[in-house]
Order: structure tokens, then sequence, then C-alpha cells
């Protein structure tokens, strides 16, 4: 009898409920997030030969269960928090939450949609988010310090520090500073640290970076040949999306990164909005994309013009360009995938 098993992970228990095919439930259980959790899990789940697993989070909380069961073999569906969250407020326990009911809600989600992400062995573009990651966490970091080095400066000398600040200008500045009193004194000190804090970080960047670009090369993308992305945004992408194939047309691909606008006809009227879902990320990188194309002479910048001049406002004609973009980067993703099934083909 083929079965789904509903996964509640949380940081030290999971809890699973076993449903059929029309939805009843079977059993459920608990047990501890560890090795022996895990393994005691995975035999329960013996008891039905015919099986498929549905966790919630598997690439957050649940990644670690999810990537031992298909490292194993099993087929695992990532479903989302919003979605079981929604099936449990529809249900007949009136959305009372509780770990039994959260594995049974995110089992029947499962059961009820055919187009939720099925799990997959990490590969390399998971090594790419996460340099891509780490690189955006300490470039945050590295603003952050300026800012406050920014503030610094502002109360030691007048007109305060330019505003493109490196670490070596502002050096330069509290090399030529001999304050008299203690809060002034406290300040340039402060200062000191900052700058010591940027230059440490500014190695740690590079450092990452250096990875980041080599790990883009090996992926063999073709990403980085167009106008508008370079490494950077070239493994924010292969990172992201992953597995390129679970999209099956253009438009989908678009939806997902929240270029495609959302549909608000009533009656007769037939309208459009913004959409602000989707992925934000893979969004801010389409935009990036777009803003190097509208400051060099490109196809996106003769696009873009050609909106405004349909009476489109700049920010509209932008995210015209941005749908525009996801295009071309669908197509390229596609066609780098393509070209990589027949090299490993032959």
């Amino acid at each position: 009898m083929y079965v789904l098993i509903g996964v509640d992970p949380h940081k030290h228990s999971h809890t699973a409920a076993v449903l059929d095919q029309r939805g009843e439930l079977l059993a459920q259980q608990r047990f501890p997030a560890s090795r022996e959790g895990h393994r005691a899990l995975r035999r329960f789940a013996k008891r039905w030969p015919q099986r498929r697993w549905a966790i919630e989070g598997a690439a957050g909380v649940g990644r670690v269960l999810a990537q031992q069961l298909v490292t194993n073999g099993e087929q695992v569906i990532d479903v989302p928090a919003k979605l079981a969250a929604r099936v449990r407020e529809l249900s007949t326990g009136h959305g009372r939450k509780h770990d039994t009911g959260d594995a049974v809600s995110i089992a029947l989600a499962a059961l009820g949609s055919q187009r939720l992400h099925q799990v997959d062995v990490e590969d390399h573009a998971t090594v790419l988010r996460l340099l891509s990651d780490r690189r955006d966490d300490l470039v945050a970091t590295r603003t952050q310090a300026l800012n406050r080095l920014h503030r610094l400066l502002a109360e030691l000398v007048p007109a305060g520090a330019d505003r493109h600040l490196t670490a070596n200008t502002a050096a330069v500045l509290l090399r030529r500073l001999r304050p008299t009193s203690p809060p002034a004194k406290a300040r340039r000190q402060l200062a000191v640290d900052l700058v010591r804090d940027i230059r440490a970080l500014d190695q740690r960047i590079t450092t990452v970076q250096q990875r980041l670009q080599a790990a883009v090369t090996q992926s063999n993308t073709t990403l980085v040949e167009l106008v508008g992305i370079g490494p950077v945004l070239a493994a924010k992408f292969l990172g992201e999306v992953g597995d390129i194939g679970r999209f099956p047309t253009k438009a989908r691909f678009a939806a997902h990164n929240g270029t495609a606008p959302i549909e608000a006809s009533s009656g007769q009227v037939v309208r459009h909005r913004l959409s602000r879902a989707g992925n934000r990320r893979l969004n801010h990188a389409l935009y990036l994309m777009a803003i190097v194309q509208l400051r060099h002479p490109t196809a996106g910048q003769t696009y873009y013009r050609r909106k405004l001049a349909e009476g489109k406002s700049p920010k509209e004609a932008l995210r015209c360009l941005k749908r525009r973009l996801s295009d071309v980067v669908y197509r390229c993703m596609v066609a780098d995938q393509q070209r990589s099934n027949q090299t490993a083909a032959t």
C-alpha cells in the first residue's frame, strides 16, 4: 500500500504522521532529532515498503533528515511552511497547532499538490549558494562597520569623511587627529578599531570571492558571458535556482523569481499588479543585472528606452526589463544544462 509520511521537524524532535492515499491517518510517532532518532524513524517507516516522504523546511531545519533520506534512495518532497499552515487552517481541527496535526497537514499538502519540489542530493549548486551567502554576510557586516566609522569620523572631523570611505582613507584621517578630551580620544580609538575590523573583513571577502570565482569556473556556466553578470551574480543564480529543469517554462521561472506580474482582474476590467512574491534574492540579482545594462549601450538599454517611449514610467520600464532578463537567464541556464547532459552522455 502506498503511503505518504509527513514529518514536522524541529531542532530537538521530529514528529511523523503516516497517511494513506485517501488521507487517512495510519500511524504517528515522535522521534528525537539525533542520529539514533533518525535510525528509529527509518525503521518505523520500513513497515510501509511503498512510501514517500513530505518534510516541511527540507532546506532549513529539516535539511539533515531530508538529505539522509534522499541519500538512502528515498523520495522526499519539500513542503513550504505557508502551504502546510493553510491546510491546517482549513482542517476540521479549527487550526489548532500541535506537532501531530502539523505532520498530518504537511502530508495532506503533499497529497493535494503535484507541483511541490522534490528534494535532491545536494550538489555543486549548494556549494555556490553557501559561498554566495557567506559573501553577502561579510559584505553586510563590512557595510555596518563602515556606517559606524562614518558616524565616528563625523564627530571627530568637520564635515566628516568622504562618502566612498575605505579603511586606508580613514586611517589617513585618523593619523592627522590629535584629540585632547577623553571623549574625543575614545572616539578615535573606536575608529581605529573599526578600521582594523574593516581591513580584516576586506581580506575575508577577497578570500571568499576567490573561492566563489573558482566554483563558478568549475560549473562551466555561460551566465558570466551575459552583460551585467559576473562571478558573484552567476553564483547567486546557480545557487538559488539549482536544477533549472524544475521550471518547465520561462513563465514558471519568472513567477518563481517574482518578475512575472500578478493578474488582478475583476469583471470586465483586466489588469495586472506587481508581484511581491517569489525568490527575492533572484529578483534582486535581476535588478542588479538590469542596472548594469542600463549604464551601457546594450539591448536591455534599448528595450528600456522603448518602454519609456510607450508611456511607461521609469519603474514600470525597469520591471519590464527585469522580466525580459529573466527569460534571458532562463534560456542560458537551460542551454547550459542541455550541453552538460550531452557531455555526460558521451
